[in-house]
């Protein structure tokens, strides 16, 4: 088990792979199969979702303190089909004590936008449980 799949097996499982990280900053991609799709021959909106919250889980949690999701939206604006590599760039745009916003914008091979991710996580002070 490397890693990643030891930081988020579900996201492993379903493919999503860490391509570059950063504090604040992290690149992830998904190489979409058949198990990806939805009724209609696209990649499901849980496959989308899942590539954006493993970047944002790891972009946010990237600086040492425990954070986790108080609020999270999505925007749909392409589909993306077998054989597409996607790829989720999450960039922090809030960083305070307690509270952390992040941006993630999903890209086709062609850098054509597929869908756009918005995340609030609470950052667990550190020695609480």
């Amino acid at each position: 088990m490397d890693k990643h799949e030891a930081q988020d097996p579900f996201g492993a499982d379903v493919g999503v792979a860490i391509r570059e990280e950063a504090p604040g900053v992290v690149v992830a991609t998904l190489e979409v199969t058949p198990r990806h799709l939805n009724q209609h021959g696209t990649v499901h909106g849980g496959a989308l979702f899942t590539l954006a919250d493993v970047a944002f889980a790891r972009a946010s949690n990237a600086r040492g303190a425990v954070a986790v999701a108080l609020d999270t939206s999505m925007t749909f604006v392409r589909p993306a089909r077998v054989g597409t590599r996607l790829v989720a760039r999450c960039e922090e745009e809030v960083l305070r004590r307690r509270i952390g916003v992040y941006a993630v914008r999903i890209t086709d091979e062609t850098g054509e936008t597929v869908a756009l991710f918005r995340g609030t996580v609470f950052r667990r002070p550190e020695g609480a449980a």
